[in-house]
């Protein structure tokens, strides 16, 4: 049966204050239990007014304390970023405190522009390139470690580890390592399909996973009909302008015709990006997931849904639940 996850970036809706943004995030993740969704995650963004994500392993913690059962992770943690040894110190306490409950996805990119990125690092150097050896690291810590260096309390915890790519690089080293595998479509998806077979094709079986494991990320939006489901993605069209205008406005109302605010070539950029979306009626997103499947076959959705209006949100989460209940 294919799994539903919900991934949140903790945005700012016209209006919201940073904890505001905050409550919604953990207002979200009380109904995501309720709802029985396979695990909540939080995206790591840098110097984005509009996403109040950047202190991530807070916010999972924040989450973790206000949830009884719901397993909660990162989506990702940006290695780039850290020191592997702190990670693992962070998301060992947290795996100390909530047992069998926290979970680590890892990227390589730095979620943030070029000049934060060094602000973050506090030097020059692009550390990406050494993405293959930090995953190893962490695993060492988080095992049996008999080294000398420890992250306390972080030994023996065995954090679940998740690759997450956005580009065809890291489903390599996801089957080579033999840990699942999440792509990120919800915003990059011209290179899912290949992605996600390169990764099949090298998995080896590991102590963790004896077959391969892909989650796909979507964006969902689920209403009772498609004219109302179309007027709710206006919210998401705008954020996704944003990012084509390199601006940080916050989340906002949905609008009667995007045409009076895009330009034809912003369209283009911002809908290449939210090509793999499922956005209609429970009859529509049903043929929408059908073609995903057949394209990817996922084990798993990771949805990300830019409602502005909270209950709606909540509403299309339960209505697109019913669907991937029959996958």
């Amino acid at each position: 049966m294919m799994q539903l996850s919900i991934l949140n970036l903790a945005p700012v809706r016209q209006g919201q204050s940073p904890k505001n943004a905050i409550d919604s995030l953990v207002n979200l993740a009380k109904f995501a239990e309720n709802l029985g969704v396979a695990r909540y995650w939080i995206a790591e963004h840098h110097n984005m007014p509009s996403l109040v994500s950047s202190a991530t392993q807070l916010l999972i913690g924040h989450v973790l304390a206000h949830t009884t059962s719901l397993n909660v992770g990162s989506g990702g943690v940006m290695l780039p970023n850290h020191s592997p040894l702190i990670v693992a110190e962070q998301y060992g306490t947290l795996a100390t405190l909530y047992p069998n409950r926290v979970e680590l996805g890892l990227g390589r990119a730095p979620g943030t522009d070029p000049m934060t990125a060094r602000a973050l690092r506090r030097n020059e150097a692009d550390v990406s390139h050494n993405f293959p050896h930090d995953v190893a690291e962490l695993q060492h810590y988080f095992g049996n470690n008999t080294t000398s260096v420890k992250a306390v309390p972080a030994t023996n915890t065995n954090v679940p580890i998740y690759i997450l790519g956005s580009s065809t690089s890291s489903a390599y080293l996801a089957g080579e390592l033999g840990l699942p595998y999440a792509f990120a479509s919800h915003f990059a998806p011209r290179m899912m399909v290949e992605a996600v077979k390169i990764y099949r094709t090298q998995f080896k079986p590991s102590q963790v996973l004896d077959k391969p494991y892909v989650i796909i990320g979507t964006n969902a939006i689920v209403a009772d009909t498609d004219k109302n489901a179309q007027f709710l993605a206006t919210s998401t069209y705008q954020f996704f302008l944003n990012v084509v205008r390199g601006q940080s406005n916050p989340l906002l109302p949905p609008v009667d015709n995007m045409d009076e605010i895009w330009h034809p070539h912003e369209k283009s950029m911002a809908m290449n990006m939210l090509n793999c979306s499922l956005i209609g009626s429970q009859t529509t997103v049903n043929h929408q997931l059908n073609t995903l499947k057949i394209a990817v076959n996922p084990d798993e959705l990771m949805v990300v849904s830019y409602i502005f209006d909270e209950d709606l949100q909540k509403q299309s989460y339960t209505m697109l639940n019913d669907i991937v209940k029959n996958y």
